[in-house]
């Protein structure tokens, strides 16, 4: 994966509420991801009983306000002549990039108009449309404020814990998230809702056709990403190889449930799965990228 140094990056995408404007995205200390299937938000991972890898995991207690969005220095940064070296730099290109593709996709494909999603780059902890949540969480997507929030330290726990070590995990997970916001535009999202509280013994397998759908959008994208362009017209990406499509499949692989459940130290319990396994994360993502056409992503009709 090669992104082109022209390319602008539309901090406009961006609501930065990092402490005092924000960092690379480094740091230690992070929780275990546990995104939650209910509640509202939707996110990347399934649910972990145990810990994985020493230590805790969960939602802290959060008090006071929220860190105000301050774009200042993401601005500058991302201004620089040595943006493609910051994290959250070259995460904003990729964000340009999904929503680029998305503004003239979806009107094409389901004949609705696209409306841009901002994605919150927060530490710790953050508040948000659908309730407060911590980075325990993982990345997600809250459809009642149509925003994708991310702390970008979850990029380590995905290399270092989960073994999803390729640079194209990152546009993998935001492409799965942005995914999630055209379910909601189209009411995808709404309407699975409706059906959990119809069927609540349905409710998992729902939520698992609702995470590959997203995983196959993020394959659509990824097949055409390097078609897309900033506002000037400059390509974002110079090329995505055949060894990023991996590292999206490897990522795929090491997120699944049945994984998740094995690397926690328990069985695999089928019943508990909320995104699907490995093999389906995997298959549906493949599926969306050999076709690039998200049309092929009707994983409620499979």
């Amino acid at each position: 994966m090669e992104l082109n140094e022209r390319a602008d990056v539309d901090t406009s995408q961006i609501e930065d509420r990092r402490g005092g404007g924000g960092g690379g995205g480094g740091g230690g200390g992070f929780p275990i991801p546990l995104p939650t299937s209910g509640g509202g938000i939707v996110g990347l991972i399934a649910t972990i009983i145990a810990v994985l890898v020493g230590g805790g995991f969960g939602v802290n207690a959060i008090t006071g306000d929220d860190q105000p969005a301050d774009n200042t220095a993401i601005e500058q940064r991302c201004a620089a002549d040595d943006k493609l070296e910051q994290l959250d730099c070259r995460n904003g290109l990729y964000i340009t990039s999904i929503q680029d593709w998305w503004e003239k996709e979806l009107p094409e494909s389901f004949g609705e108009q696209y409306q841009p999603a901002r994605t919150v780059y927060f530490e710790q902890a953050v508040r948000t449309g659908c309730g407060a949540a911590d980075s325990g969480v993982g990345p997600f997507y809250c459809p009642a404020d149509h925003k994708v929030y991310i702390d970008l330290t979850f990029y380590q726990v995905l290399a270092d814990q989960l073994g999803a070590k390729g640079q194209f995990a990152q546009p993998y997970v935001l492409a799965h998230e942005y995914g999630h916001h055209v379910q909601s535009l189209l009411g995808t999202e709404a309407d699975m809702r409706r059906q959990q509280e119809r069927d609540p013994g349905d409710a998992n397998e729902l939520s698992v056709k609702l995470e590959l759908q997203a995983d196959c959008y993020a394959g659509a994208w990824a097949k055409n990403a390097t078609q897309t362009a900033d506002e000037q017209g400059d390509a974002i990406f110079k090329s995505i190889t055949d060894q990023d499509i991996q590292e999206g499949l490897d990522t795929a692989a090491a997120i699944g449930d049945d994984t998740l459940q094995q690397r926690s130290g328990q069985g695999v319990n089928p019943d508990a799965f909320t995104h699907g396994t490995s093999a389906q994360r995997q298959q549906w993502f493949r599926t969306g990228y050999d076709s690039g056409d998200p049309k092929t992503c009707n994983t409620f009709g499979s």
